[in-house]
């Protein structure tokens, strides 16, 4: 059962889609999952018809698919989703690269250093969740800093996507084995002032990603 905030007053319909939101977005409720209506409410400790609000919700969202005769399904994520997704995230967060050469603020690049640091005591370390914070974060602080609100507000419409896509990605930790020594080139060319190397190398860190998952799959 969820203890829901009694000081939060959003409606509790916003309260159940988010919580059935955040997890099929890290894989808590796996692709291909039934969503039962009966079981959720139960575990929830809400009555049904939240829980079919926020299904519908997701399903135009795309997390959720309803088959007739069959029920409501967490969405399947494929391999060609994921490169859709890359496709595009490499575009724009190149072009957030090449812009946070020259507009990143001192205490931004710290920031950056720091949660590097932490990235890669999580790898060391085989911290799946810790990957993934500090991955998210890592990339997070690029784009706040290119000082591009429009570029902002695209790569965030994103962020749900990449962030499941993350979980699944991060479930085979060798996947993250280069990720380190892939984050220091954009770190260091973002440092360095050099726009086109930051936007090369954060080019070419998607590139592999994309390039692994065409490879292994999903």
């Amino acid at each position: 059962m969820l203890n829901f905030d009694i000081q939060n007053h959003r409606p509790l319909r916003e309260m159940v889609y988010e919580e059935l939101k955040m997890q099929i977005l890290t894989g808590t409720i796996i692709p291909g999952t039934r969503m039962m209506e009966v079981e959720l409410a139960e575990e929830m400790g809400v009555s049904r018809t939240p829980i079919r609000e926020a299904i519908r919700k997701l399903e135009k969202e795309g997390l959720v698919t309803i088959e007739p005769r069959r029920g409501a399904y967490a969405s399947q994520i494929s391999t060609d989703d994921m490169v859709e997704i890359l496709e595009v995230r490499q575009n724009m967060e190149g072009l957030a690269a090449f812009f946070a050469a020259s507009r990143m603020k001192p205490e931004q690049m710290r920031e950056l250093e720091d949660v590097s640091k932490k990235y890669n005591q999580a790898v060391a370390d085989g911290n799946m969740q810790d990957m993934i914070t500090y991955d998210t974060r890592f990339h997070r602080i690029i784009v706040e800093s290119c000082n591009n609100k429009i570029l902002v507000q695209m790569i965030e419409q994103l962020q749900e996507l990449v962030l499941r896509f993350r979980y699944i990605y991060y479930d085979n930790f060798r996947r993250a084995e280069n990720m380190p020594e892939e984050h220091q080139t954009i770190l260091e060319a973002i440092e360095n002032g050099d726009a086109d190397a930051a936007r090369q190398a954060a080019d070419i860190h998607i590139d592999r990603l994309k390039d692994l998952i065409i490879r292994e799959g999903v």
